[in-house]
Parts: C-alpha cells; sequence; structure tokens
C-alpha cells in the first residue's frame, strides 16, 4: 500500500512506486538536514534524524494534511528494515572475538554491571509504573535499556584525543561485550514473547532453552561461518566481475538473518553474527587484486538506507502521548533506570590507571540498538496487548534523546575532573 497523504496533495497522479520515491526523497532530504543540524550543535547525527522523524510524523499537529502517512508505506518499512540489518552486520563488522576476550577484566565486569542493573531497574520500573502489564512487558522494558550507545562515546573520545586513555579502553571493551549480551537477552526475551503470544507455557526450563538456543545460534554461526566463509571468498575471487565482494557479503549476511528468524531469533541476530564473522583475512584475494574494503562498500549503503529505519522510529513517536497520565513519568523512570544502571557498572573498573566516574559516563548513552529494540516491540503482542504500545515508545525515545544528549558534555567535564 503506497502512502495516502502526498499522491493526494499532488492530483491522484503518482502511481504506487513513484509515491514510494517521493517519500524516500522527503526521508533522505529530512534526515540529512536533521543530522547537519545536529552535528552543528555538538549531537549525534542520530539524534538529528529522529527529531527529522518526530517533525514528519507529528507534523498533523500544525495542519500539514499528509502528515502522519510516512509509516503507512510497507514498501518505505521494507527500507528501514534492511537499514537495521546493514546496521548490525556493520556493528559486527566491527566486533571481534579477539577484542572481546582482550577486553580483560574491568570491561567483563563492567558490561555485565552494566547490563544486569540496566535490566533489572528498567524491570522494576515497568513493574512500578504498570502494574497491569505482563512481566513479558516489563522484561522488555528492561532489554531496551542495556546496550551502550558507542558511537556517541567515541566521538567524543576521538574528537578530546583521549581515544588511548585507559578509561577508553575499558569503555570500547565494555560496550563491545555489552552488545553481545544485550542482543542475546533480545532474542531471548523475544522469543519468549512469540511463544506466549502463541498460547504455549514459558516456563523457567523453557526460558532456558530459547537462552541456550540464543547462545548456541551465535557461537555456531561464528565457528561454522568462520570456517566456510573463506572458500566461499576464494570462489568468489575466481570470478572476472566486479561487485563480487560485496554481493557476496550480502548474501551471506542475509543468510544468516534468514537463518536466525527460522530460528526463532530476531534477524538482527543473524546480521550481527555475519558481520563478526566476515574478517579482512577472508577477502585477502580481492584485496590483492586492488578492491576497496568490505566496511568502505557497506557504508554507502548503510548511510542510504539506517536514516530511514531513524526517521520512521521518530515518526512513530506521538508527542501527544505525553499529555496523557503516566507517560512523562514512565519516561523520567526510565531514564533514571538508564543513568543509574550504568553508574552502577562503574564499580567493575579493577584496572587501577582507570577512573571510574569518566566509564560511567561514556557507557551512559543509548542510541540505535536501543531504539531497534523498541521497534521490534511495536511488532510483537502478548494476550492481544502489544508489548510496546504509543505511549511506552514515546518514553523510550525520549529516554535515549535525554541519555545521548547529556553524554558528550558529562564525559568531557569527567575527563576535565579526573586531570584536575
Amino acid at each position: 500500500m503506497p502512502p495516502r497523504g502526498l499522491p493526494v496533495i499532488l492530483g491522484g497522479m503518482l502511481d504506487p512506486v513513484a509515491s514510494v520515491l517521493l517519500w524516500l526523497a522527503v526521508i533522505l532530504f529530512a534526515a540529512k538536514l536533521g543530522a547537519g543540524l545536529a552535528v552543528r550543535f555538538g549531537q549525534p547525527p542520530v539524534l538529528g534524524e529522529l527529531l527529522a522523524g518526530v517533525v514528519l510524523g507529528n507534523a498533523a499537529l500544525a495542519g500539514v494534511p499528509w502528515a502522519g502517512t510516512i509509516t503507512d508505506s510497507p514498501s518505505i518499512a521494507l527500507f528501514g528494515q534492511l537499514g537495521v540489518i546493514l546496521l548490525l552486520f556493520e556493528v559486527g563488522l566491527g566486533t571481534t572475538v579477539a577484542e572481546m576476550l582482550q577486553a580483560g577484566p574491568s570491561a567483563l565486569l563492567v558490561a555485565c554491571l552494566g547490563t544486569t542493573g540496566t535490566f533489572v531497574l528498567g524491570y522494576a520500573a515497568g513493574a512500578l509504573l504498570l502494574p497491569g502489564a505482563s512481566h513479558y512487558i516489563h522484561a522488555f522494558l528492561g532489554v531496551t535499556l542495556t546496550a551502550t550507545s558507542i558511537g556517541i562515546t567515541v566521538r567524543v573520545l576521538y574528537d578530546r584525543r583521549l581515544i588511548r586513555r585507559p578509561e577508553a579502553r575499558v569503555i570500547l571493551g565494555a560496550a563491545v561485550i555489552d552488545d553481545v549480551i544485550g542482543l542475546v537477552l533480545l532474542a531471548t526475551i523475544a522469543a519468549a514473547i512469540t511463544a506466549a503470544g502463541q498460547g504455549e507455557a514459558v516456563t523457567v526450563g523453557a526460558t532456558g532453552v530459547i537462552l541456550s538456543k540464543a547462545v548456541a545460534f551465535l557461537v555456531g554461526s561464528l565457528v561454522i561461518g568462520s570456517a566456510v566463509s573463506p572458500r566461499i571468498f576464494a570462489l568468489g575471487a575466481r570470478l572476472p566481475v566486479h561487485g563480487v565482494l560485496l554481493a557476496t557479503s550480502l548474501g551471506i549476511c542475509f543468510a544468516l538473518s534468514w537463518l536466525a528468524s527460522i530460528s526463532g531469533l530476531a534477524p538482527i541476530i543473524g546480521a550481527f553474527a555475519a558481520g563478526v564473522i566476515l574478517k579482512k583475512v577472508h577477502y585477502k584475494d580481492f584485496a590483492d587484486r586492488g578492491e576497496r574494503n568490505l566496511e568502505h562498500l557497506i557504508r554507502p549503503i548503510s548511510s542510504f538506507l539506517a536514516p530511514i529505519f531513524f526517521v520512521l522510529v521518530g515518526a512513530r513517536t506521538d508527542l501527544t502521548a505525553f499529555a496523557r497520565p503516566g507517560v512523562l513519568a514512565l519516561a523520567a523512570a526510565l531514564t533514571g533506570a538508564a543513568v543509574v544502571g550504568k553508574l552502577a557498572c562503574a564499580l567493575g573498573v579493577v584496572d587501577r590507571r582507570a577512573r571510574r566516574f569518566p566509564v560511567a559516563a561514556g557507557m551512559m548513552p543509548r542510541g540505535e540498538v536501543s531504539l531497534i529494540v523498541a521497534s521490534m516491540g511495536l511488532g510483537l503482542a502478548v494476550g492481544g496487548e502489544p508489548v510496546i504500545n504509543a505511549e511506552t515508545f514515546s518514553a523510550i525515545v525520549a529516554m535515549v534523546f535525554v541519555t545521548a544528549m547529556a553524554t558528550p558534555p558529562l564525559l568531557a567535564w569527567s575527563f576535565r575532573r579526573r586531570q584536575g
């Protein structure tokens, strides 16, 4: 179904494909304008893309007749979902098992304490303010708070030439580990919710089975994929055509995403696993003949598709929801849980060269993964009740805005305080 509003405004002469093209143009221009403004004010680009979506999705409040139709098109939604898959694929490309193993005890403890603390506090916030909701919904809220948006922190560390400090090494290692933990938690909770929605009893034992399946999928993908992918690339390198590296890599990404889906897990789990599998040594033959690295090939596609997802997320944020009872309180509670949970993770810093407060500040921002998890919740239901409704979704987006905007000045101050 094409978006309804714009074709009507333009006289109803557009065919479905043209309608989608027009919406893509609007979304991309708005996303880049928002991202540019965000960077100008010292904020991460993703916040500008979100804000652009909020404006487009809520423009009806200002009397714009086509506003609100941005989220109606399945075709636009498909572009957004592909953007999410490629985004997690990119995250995987920047993650190595060696990094996780070499992160050290401080990074491991910081990640474990941070994910555990935010999950428990998020669950508690849901139980306190949504007492009539299912415990699955409370657990899902906890999952949305677990993952750190490391891109925001890395930008601050690079800009201020702090990336080689001991605290930075702990932050980077912990962020990699807590992404993995968060994705496993997401896979487990989402699969349990799906099973419960189908009327199956989800016991502690059944939850353990789901968790084991998620871990087994990730481990199995890494082991089998690491053995098979070099052979696939070696065969591909024999083809005397350009674009084989990109096509082969995307093929592996989409295949593992499909396998994750039919295994009862989120497709993004497979995309992340595919990224971790594919390392430069596997496609050395392509590099030897002068082709660019995979990261450079993927980035333009991701730069096109990922902003569509974040604009759609912003468009699904209902500003009028904040006038409804309890929504502001839920947003404040989730923000408090997100902040306190990551402050508590500083207790895991056992490296005496690293100060605890900068580590806690660096682990605080939420961003892409939280928004992806929240968007997934919109499509899940338990007992006919959506896991994430419009009010809860708006509260989560508010939490992302606050934590992401607060992190750069807080992190910079924490390092200045250290030097003083």
